[in-house]
């Protein structure tokens, strides 16, 4: 049976479980033909599928990325999609196979740029973590990442500083922690306190 039958769209539910479900099965069995499958209909005709699919494939990246490292430029060409659900979800996919697939996202990375400057919230949410994720490889990266990262807690919502600093937090240097940490002073003022507590906590963390 085909592993369609088993989303969650196609069982008339409402919620992820079943797809969770299925990314397990996956990762358990190492079934990559099933695999293959599920990133075959990520181009679909039908939406409810490919958002079911492209869940299950950040579900496996999550435990087990290295089962999804081979797929970089079908996530990249999502990133390029219409349909916001994907947009964000290949920045998902991609955010887990940073590390194992540092090189190839790399040659792809104005995409990423441009991506998170026109993307939604929570497309911004997980390219702001992808490309730490990237800066935190090597040096290399981090020089060439870094600057867009600093730039946009220098202009991001003060609702947005929180989340995005503690992503930023995973390429912080030894050369580049004072910069980090002046913008984030900067933009202190602007916190409510529950905001403050959370940056509060990664000034600590860079003082030990």
């Amino acid at each position: 049976m085909t592993i369609v039958y088993k989303l969650a769209s196609q069982l008339n539910r409402q919620d992820e479980e079943p797809n969770i479900e299925l990314a397990h099965k996956l990762i358990n069995e190492n079934n990559i033909t099933g695999i293959d499958e599920v990133i075959e209909n990520l181009s679909n005709k039908d939406s409810k599928i490919q958002h079911d699919c492209i869940k299950v494939v950040y579900e496996i990246g999550q435990v087990k990325p290295e089962l999804i490292s081979k797929y970089v430029l079908i996530f990249i060409e999502l990133l390029k999609n219409r349909d916001n659900r994907l947009v964000w979800g290949g920045f998902t996919a991609l955010s887990t196979i940073a590390i194992v697939s540092s090189a190839s996202i790399m040659d792809h990375l104005e995409t990423l740029f441009s991506t998170i400057n026109k993307g939604s919230v929570i497309t911004v949410d997980k390219g702001i973590l992808t490309l730490a994720k990237l800066a935190s490889v090597n040096k290399q990266y981090n020089e060439r990442i870094f600057p867009f990262l600093l730039n946009h807690l220098e202009t991001c919502r003060s609702k947005e500083i929180p989340q995005h600093s503690e992503s930023t937090l995973l390429a912080v240097s030894n050369e580049n922690k004072e910069d980090f940490l002046n913008v984030l002073k900067k933009r202190a003022q602007y916190l409510t306190v529950s905001q403050l507590k959370r940056v509060k906590k990664i000034f600590k963390a860079l003082e030990n």
